[in-house]
Order: structure tokens, then C-alpha cells, then sequence
């Protein structure tokens, strides 16, 4: 699973989507929302692949893809460990 932060409220699970399948097979993309459903300015995708997803984080990590530069992590990396 990636962690991908510094998404401006305008992106959508399916703008997620369409950015990561570049890398390979997207299972899930979800957007983080408050109470209200407003977003929180990060998200999750995961991915079929180990390697899809670390193709992701090399490409996608600090690219600005929908403005600001996007920060994508392993949330395994987050937790400590490595992807």
C-alpha cells in the first residue's frame, strides 16, 4: 500500500487511479476525507506488484503531477520498515 500525500481537495479516487496505472495494476485508490467529506490532502493506492509499486515511488515521489509535489511512500516505510 502507498501512502501518496500533498493532494491538492480537487483529486478524485479515479484521478489516483489513472496516475498509478501507468506503473502497473491498481487494486484500490482512495482519497482521505474528514466527517464532512472534504478531503484531507492525502491518499491510498495499492498495487498488484511489489515492483509496480516501487516503480511508482521512484517516479511519482516529489513529481508534480496535480501541483504541488507529491510525497509517495510505502506504508510499510512509514510504519519503519521497507516495501
Amino acid at each position: 500500500m502507498l501512502r501518496v500525500g500533498n493532494l491538492p481537495a480537487t483529486v478524485t479516487p479515479e484521478d489516483l487511479r489513472h496516475l498509478f496505472e501507468r506503473y502497473g495494476l491498481v487494486v484500490t485508490a482512495e482519497i482521505a476525507r474528514d466527517e464532512k467529506g472534504h478531503s484531507l490532502g492525502y491518499g491510498f493506492v495499492q498495487m498488484a506488484l511489489p515492483q509496480s509499486a516501487k516503480n511508482a515511488i521512484q517516479k511519482l515521489d516529489g513529481a508534480c503531477c496535480f501541483g504541488p509535489p507529491l510525497s509517495v511512500k510505502s506504508t510499510a516505510w512509514c510504519r519503519g520498515t521497507l516495501l
